[in-house]
Parts: C-alpha cells; sequence; structure tokens
C-alpha cells in the first residue's frame, strides 16, 4: 500500500474516512483514559478507606478488649480495698515483721489475693502496700517496702482516690492500675494490679502495612505502647506528643482521620482517645507503602489500555473503509438527482446499518419528490377552483336577474313595500357577488354588501337588527379586501349570536388601522362561545367548516383566504365570553385604490 493512499484515507481534510478514523480514535482513547484514570483514583480511594476502617476498627477493639481488662482489675481493687476483715484490719494491726501474728496475717491476706487474681492470666502481679510499711503481693517480681517512697508510688497516692493508671519500665514493662486505701478518712495503703505487658502487645498489634507505626499515650503524654521495632523514618518523640495534644485541642478523640505530612514524607492518621483511661492512640499509615499495590494495578492498566487502543484503531480503519464504499454510491445517487434525474440506477445498497437506512431514505425523498410534483400541479389547479367557486364568478344569472327585477315590479305595483326591499336587496347582493369578477373589493363595497344582507334577513325576525358601523378614518373606505371576507362574519354574527337573543341584539362594525394594517372587527352581545367552540370555528382539524347559506363562504374559509393571500400575521382571531360577547378580529394589509375595473352583469 502507497504511502499517499493511507494518508488520502485517514487526513481528515481530504476524505469522510479519515475524519471517522479521527472522530474513533480520539472517541477511543478520551474513552479509554477516562476509565482507566477513574478505575485507579477509585482504586486508591478504596484502599485509603478500606485501610483506615480496618485501622480504626482495629484500635476501637484493642482499646474495648483493655477497658474490659482494666474494668475487671478496677472491680478486683474495689474488693481490695473494702474488705476490712482481711486487708484494712492487716495494715492496721500492730504486729511486727517476723512474728507469728505476722506470719497468719501474710498467709492470711496472700492466699484472699491469690483467689482474686486466679484464672486471670492478664495480670502479672497484685500487691497491698500499706504505709506503715507492710507489704503483701502475689504473683512477680518481687515488692517490699523499698517501694515506699518511690515516684510510682508518690503517683498512686496522688491520683489513686478512683483509679491511677501508670506504666512502669524496668526489668519488666508492665501497666500498674492503683487504687488508695482509706479508713476513717485516712489513707493507710494501696492497692495495685500489674497488667501483663504481652497482653498489651497483642492487643494493640495492628499493621496495616508492614511501615505502619501506632502509638498509645497517656494523659502525662507518656508512651504507653509503642512498636518494638519502629522504621528508621518515624517520627521523633516529641512529633508524636505534638501531634497528639494538636488532636485534643481541636476535640478529635475518636476514629478522627486525616493525611499529614511528616519529615517529608505523606502518612495516614488515625487517632482515638479512650473514655476510660484517657489514653489517647495514634496510628501512622506510609501512604506511600499503601498504595504500593495501585502503582503495580496502574502499570497493568496502561498496558492492557494501549493494546485495546491499537486494537480499536486497526478496527475503525476498516470500519471506516466499509462505511466510506456505501457513501460514495450514494453519493453518485445524489449527484444524478441534483442534474434533474429521477429515473434512479437499480443499484441497492444491501447494507443494514445507517448508511443503508440513509439509502432508504433517500429513495423514499425522490419518491415523495415524484409525488410533490403531482401534488403541486393538482393543489394549483385546486386551489384555483377553490378560489373560482369562493368568488363565484363564473356564472352570469340573466334569467335569475330578470326573475328578480319581475317580482319587484309587482311588489311596486301592489303596493307590498317590504317584498320590494328585500327583491331590490337581493339584486344588488347578487350583482355585486355574481357578477363583479373582480377577487378585491374596497372596504366600502363589503359594507353595502352587508347593509343589502341585513336588509333582506331583518324581516327573519320579529326584532329589528341593529347595526353600528364605527369607521376610525373615511378614508379606510377605499382600502381593498378579499372579496366576501365581512358578509359571511357578518351572517355569523346574526344567525348564531344575536338570533337566539328575543330582544336588544345588536352588531358592531369597526373599521380603523393598527401599525399601518387594516383592522376591521365585528362584535355580536350574542351568545357568545367556548374556547373549544372557537377552536373548531376556526381552525379544528377533522371537522367540516360552517359554510354561509348566503355565499357558501364560512369563518374558516374566510380566514384561509386571508393567510393563503397574505401570510401570517394577517387573518382571523376570536375572542368570545360565554352568555356576553363575540368579537371577530380580521387584519389586512392596508391596499389603497381599486385592484381593477369593475366588471357587472348587464
Amino acid at each position: 500500500m502507497k504511502l499517499s493512499t493511507l494518508r488520502r484515507w485517514v487526513s481528515p481534510s481530504l476524505s469522510i474516512q479519515g475524519k471517522i478514523f479521527l472522530a474513533f480514535s480520539l472517541v477511543a482513547l478520551l474513552s479509554i483514559v477516562s476509565i482507566s484514570v477513574i478505575v485507579y483514583l477509585n482504586m486508591r480511594e478504596t484502599i485509603k478507606s478500606n485501610a483506615v476502617t480496618s485501622v480504626s476498627d482495629s484500635i476501637r477493639q484493642a482499646d474495648e478488649s483493655l477497658n474490659i481488662m482494666l474494668e475487671e482489675i478496677d472491680r478486683l481493687n474495689t474488693i481490695v480495698v473494702t474488705n476490712k476483715s482481711t486487708v484494712i484490719d492487716t495494715l492496721l494491726s500492730p504486729s511486727e515483721e517476723i512474728s507469728y501474728e505476722w506470719f497468719q496475717e501474710q498467709k492470711r491476706i496472700e492466699e484472699f489475693l491469690s483467689s482474686l487474681v486466679a484464672n486471670k492470666p492478664y495480670i502479672a502481679r497484685i500487691a497491698v502496700v500499706g504505709l506503715s510499711g507492710k507489704v503483701f503481693f502475689t504473683g512477680g517480681p518481687w515488692l517490699d517496702r523499698s517501694v515506699l517512697g518511690t515516684p510510682m508510688m508518690d503517683y498512686m497516692l496522688r491520683n489513686g482516690s478512683r483509679h491511677a493508671y501508670l506504666k512502669q519500665t524496668g526489668v519488666t514493662e508492665t501497666i500498674t492500675v492503683g487504687r488508695e486505701i482509706r479508713y476513717n478518712r485516712q489513707t493507710i495503703g494501696v492497692v495495685m494490679v500489674d497488667l501483663n505487658y504481652d497482653f498489651i502487645r497483642k492487643t494493640y498489634g495492628v499493621r496495616p502495612t508492614a511501615d505502619s507505626m501506632l502509638y498509645v499515650l497517656d494523659q502525662q503524654d507518656e508512651f504507653v505502647y509503642r512498636y518494638d521495632h519502629s522504621p528508621s523514618f518515624a517520627p521523633s518523640d516529641q512529633k508524636i506528643v505534638d501531634m497528639k495534644r494538636k488532636f485534643a485541642k481541636l476535640g478529635k478523640v475518636e476514629g478522627d482521620v486525616e493525611e499529614r505530612v511528616i519529615g517529608g514524607r505523606s502518612y495516614i492518621v488515625v487517632s482515638r482517645q479512650s473514655d476510660h483511661t484517657g489514653w489517647s492512640t495514634l496510628a501512622l499509615i506510609p501512604t506511600d507503602s499503601l498504595l504500593s499495590e495501585s502503582a503495580r494495578l496502574l502499570k497493568l492498566i496502561i498496558e492492557a489500555s494501549a493494546i485495546v487502543l491499537l486494537v480499536v484503531l486497526v478496527v475503525s480503519l476498516q470500519v471506516s473503509s466499509r462505511i466510506t464504499i456505501n457513501i460514495r454510491r450514494l453519493k453518485s445517487m445524489m449527484m444524478l438527482v441534483k442534474d434533474g434525474n429521477l429515473t434512479l440506477p437499480k443499484k441497492e445498497i444491501a447494507a443494514k446499518d445507517e448508511v443503508g437506512q440513509l439509502y432508504h431514505v433517500f429513495i423514499g425523498m425522490v419518491e415523495e419528490l415524484k409525488r410533490l410534483f403531482e401534488g403541486i400541479r393538482v393543489s394549483e389547479q385546486e386551489k384555483r377552483e377553490a378560489e373560482l367557486t369562493a368568488l363565484q364568478a363564473q356564472i352570469r344569472p340573466h334569467f335569475l336577474y330578470n326573475s328578480l327585477n319581475t317580482i319587484k315590479y309587482l311588489a311596486k305595483l301592489n303596493g307590498t313595500p317590504n317584498i320590494e326591499e328585500v327583491s331590490g336587496s337581493l339584486i344588488d347582493l347578487m350583482r355585486g357577488v355574481l357578477g363583479n369578477s373582480n377577487e378585491y373589493l374596497t372596504v366600502r363595497e363589503e359594507l353595502d354588501y352587508v347593509r343589502s344582507y341585513i336588509s333582506i334577513v331583518k324581516y327573519k325576525y320579529m326584532e329589528p337588527i341593529i347595526v353600528h358601523e364605527e369607521i376610525e378614518d373615511p378614508s379606510l373606505l377605499d382600502s381593498r379586501v378579499l372579496k366576501l371576507t365581512l358578509q359571511p362574519i357578518v351572517e355569523n354574527a346574526v344567525l348564531h349570536g344575536i338570533g337566539s337573543r328575543e330582544q336588544g341584539g345588536f352588531v358592531t362594525i369597526r373599521v380603523y388601522e393598527d401599525n399601518r394594517d387594516l383592522m376591521i372587527e365585528v362584535t355580536d352581545n350574542g351568545k357568545g362561545m367556548t374556547s373549544e367552540q372557537m377552536e373548531l370555528l376556526l381552525g379544528g382539524t377533522g371537522t367540516k367548516p360552517t359554510s354561509s347559506r348566503f355565499s357558501g363562504m364560512g369563518v374558516r374559509n374566510v380566514h384561509e383566504r386571508i393567510i393563503r393571500s397574505f401570510e401570517a400575521p394577517y387573518g382571523i382571531r376570536l375572542y368570545s365570553e360565554p352568555g356576553l360577547y363575540t368579537k371577530v378580529e380580521i387584519r389586512f394589509p392596508n391596499l389603497r385604490g381599486r385592484a381593477g375595473a369593475d366588471q357587472e352583469v348587464s
């Protein structure tokens, strides 16, 4: 394959195939990149969330487990300090050491202490230390009166009114829970229980990653627990203490999480403060170690995305080539139609894709063009026939005129002026309608036809028909309008508007100018119409329009003739309130002068 041919195929400026290829490639690239980024980011957040949840739950469980043990120890201390016969009386006894009485007391109190810690492996030692120098204990390590005056004893005496918690360091690390022994409001000694430190290690052995760190600090900012082998990059003790104080100052006490940079390295810090001991637990998880697995997955996603993109490019090149073949065929057919040849060659495109559908639509359009050409010819013919029918100007009824003149003459001889008036008005009306071949008449002539019509129909009703004419400018009477536009409107107002009233009916015809347009309003005070009736009268679909009894021309016919001749906004608008009135507003362009010489029937 030549390089120029490939360039022509894939160049977006030279071919549709190139545009399709480029569009497919861009869409595939954006989709793959977007999906990869979304998956990677969601995966990072999921890893962080799972790690935080796991550490928070582990810290909470460790804290609750420690609290359970401490609460049990508190109960043991309470039993000791409230035992008068065995503990208090022994501490108050005047017996000296290395005496029989002292030996009996020691045996009795040690048996009592041993019974308390039996089956409690998390207790390393329980001791009762009297301020008088008497020391009794069970477990290890050894304890004697030298404990008096030590900082630990001072701490217990200062804080042991309820419970005191202290981490001892020395030969064996332990957590000591102490409480003072009082009698007669005087402190006479201290009971101390040492918690086995191995249980602390097991309880707080929470490590989501190998280089994670966990610290437990008491209320004096002393470390109760930390990992035995902290990594080399671990923050200094002072930074951990400062962090603990900052969390406490901000009121973050339980399950709080934040990301923080310490020593140039990012950490996820989880904090919790125990309600029982007041100890604060801080877990530091290095972010880079936590997300190391996501980095490997990102590399895998990039490799898979590159392979998928390459496959998409090859497939899009083949698909675009197949699509353009049918497009070129369709183009040749369109060029034939452009030249006026509606007889297409029998080259059917059998594809069922969008191009195949476009081919069938194009064939349908060509067939529709053929039908439209024929329809235009038929429509023009029907339009002319409708106009000729509407104007009724092709018939010259000589015999009808002569007959009406004879009736008028006989009515005059017999002295019946009403018949003479009706016959004369009918002659004038039919002469203007049937004898005038012009398509346009003046407003004055239209008003004459209305007056002739009223002269005829007024004898149908008991009450006279009152017609008011309001002409804003007499020069508007010379404006030209379509023939037979006003008479059907007035006829509709008389028959369907005021015809049902017993008395007081009237019709007002107003002629004025609005924005250089000729406006004619016909208003009656008849029974009015609803919005549904107005819609059916003027533009309802699927209904046969009501025609004038005289001219055969209804309101809708008048509206359609105006729209056909002048287009919007010209035409008829209806306004009505049931039981009050109906107003028909007719808008014409203001055409001055006559359309041509009137041609009347002789």
